[in-house]
């Protein structure tokens, strides 16, 4: 088959989230099936300082329509693997910056041009550098107009240039949303401007768009699927999905274990297996020594990789945060996001530094040794359509503490509802749960016996993404 992705993110390249990683690992290990892959993303300045990158070369011109101006950009290709390449839109007035989607809590307010443009660019590469894909693959409310443009296109130009779409929603509390004058960048007739097309409560949502027009919607875990049918998890468009839901399907994303694998992981000090963990104390040294803590500490590590916002659970913790002060453990927090967050833990951490330690950096190596070193992995969240962390902590030997929501649920067995098969610690989204929790966490901790044998538990599951691949290339055999 020949496959097209299309998505604003893609490990190495450029990531905020769980999306670069999912897209990545999908793509290639689709390639490595046989399948012709490509992925089409915007250029932005990360991309472009890529060393990777550094081999692409142009590939055409494209003229965009975009309301009533015509817009330039350069597309350029790289080969990523055998049967996987990568195709990036140029147009550097939209893409050249430094952040992807904003600065801080706040959007660029170019963001409906920015996506509109390069959704009708990757419609434009599909026709013009000959691609004739089977299936396009559009990732959250980024590429959300891809189905209705392409079909559009098509109309237009009397010839197909893709046999079925598919739309994934990775969250569906990002969509996308503008108002409604931003509608005529798109260049479509006013008739798809309604309540059974993109019109969205009077603005226009470019992830309803997709919802409504792809062939087939997927999103990352089944028990996601379930949730956002309802108004407590759909974000508002429920019954857009509950309309949809005989094309829906939950398929639980995977992880890259040639990237995360602690037998291999060239970002962590030492490798380690779950046959021999003498690696992972050395990891667990070097993270407290890079923290500042007393690299003999004996007790605890709870590590936190995450964007600082409210669905990540971040009022739970501080809600719990006298647990983490009054408790001999250690506390290690990787992420950037809202400032109110940032600056509470920020304060702890100021006034508690033998306690917590936070980073604000986007550190891929450090998210790797966090991952490694710590002895439980936070992940509180309040609603998690898949997660990748928790899959990364349990190969890593890095007990789990999550909350019963999405994908958490469809991957983190609780070790006392189900001691024969447990591999964390399940509670609820609420701060007295995740404060018992936290205190089942010490017990354990201070078990060591039933500690290695849950980490071995844990380290043998198999959450690489050959499974979850095959599931998507079920599913694009029977749209095609």
């Amino acid at each position: 088959m020949k496959i097209v992705h299309a998505a604003s993110e893609l490990f190495p390249f450029v990531k905020t989230g769980g999306l670069a990683d999912s897209v990545a690992s999908q793509a290639k290990s689709l390639a490595a099936f046989g399948h012709d892959v490509a992925v089409v993303l915007p250029g932005y300045r990360a991309v472009l300082d890529h060393p990777d990158f550094r081999a692409a070369k142009e590939e055409l011109e494209l003229v965009v329509e975009m309301g009533d101006d015509d817009l330039h950009c350069g597309i350029f290709s790289l080969k990523l693997a055998p049967r996987l390449t990568l195709y990036v839109v140029r147009r550097d007035e939209y893409y050249d910056r430094r952040y992807p989607y904003g600065l801080g809590n706040r959007d660029y307010d170019d963001n409906a041009a920015r996506f509109v443009f390069f959704d009708k660019a990757i419609v434009e590469i599909l026709r013009l550098a000959g691609l004739k894909a089977d299936v396009v693959h559009c990732h959250d409310w980024q590429t959300g107009l891809v189905p209705v443009l392409l079909r559009a296109a098509e109309q237009r130009h009397g010839e197909t240039l893709a046999i079925g779409t598919v739309m994934t929603i990775h969250n569906i509390a990002f969509q996308g949303v503008y108002p409604a004058r931003d509608f005529a960048l798109t260049n479509l007739p006013e008739d798809f401007f309604t309540i059974e097309g993109l019109e969205y409560y009077g603005q226009m949502s470019m992830l309803k768009a997709g919802l409504v027009f792809a062939d087939r919607i997927t999103t990352v875990s089944p028990t996601y699927a379930r949730e956002i049918r309802t108004e407590k998890f759909g974000c508002g468009l429920e019954g857009v999905i509950r309309a949809r839901a005989g094309d829906l399907v939950g398929l639980l994303n995977g992880i890259d274990t040639e990237v995360w694998n602690p037998a291999t992981d060239r970002l962590i000090p030492a490798n380690y297996t779950p046959d021999d963990l003498s690696g992972k104390l050395a990891c667990r040294r070097e993270l407290l020594r890079s923290c500042g803590f007393d690299t003999k500490f004996e007790g605890p590590i709870f590590g936190m990789v995450c964007r600082l916002a409210d669905q990540k659970g971040l009022d739970l913790i501080l809600a719990c945060r006298d647990f983490f002060i009054q408790n001999d453990v250690r506390l290690v927090i990787l992420g950037r996001g809202d400032a109110r967050y940032e600056q509470a833990l920020r304060e702890i951490a100021n006034k508690h530094p033998d306690r917590l330690a936070l980073s604000t950096s986007l550190d891929e190596p450090m998210s790797h040794l966090i991952e490694a070193g710590s002895d439980f992995f936070l992940m509180p969240s309040i609603f998690e359509p898949c997660g990748l962390n928790q899959m990364y902590s349990l190969h890593y030997g890095t007990v789990p503490i999550v909350t019963r929501v999405g994908g958490l649920a469809d991957t983190v067995a609780d070790i006392e509802e189900n001691p024969a098969e447990g591999t964390g610690i399940v509670v609820e989204p609420e701060a007295a749960s995740l404060r018992q929790g936290l205190k089942r966490a010490l017990a354990l901790h201070a078990d060591q016996a039933r500690m290695f044998e849950i980490i071995g538990r844990g380290m043998r599951r198999d959450f690489s993404w050959t499974y979850a691949a095959r599931a998507y290339e079920a599913l694009y055999r029977d749209i095609i």
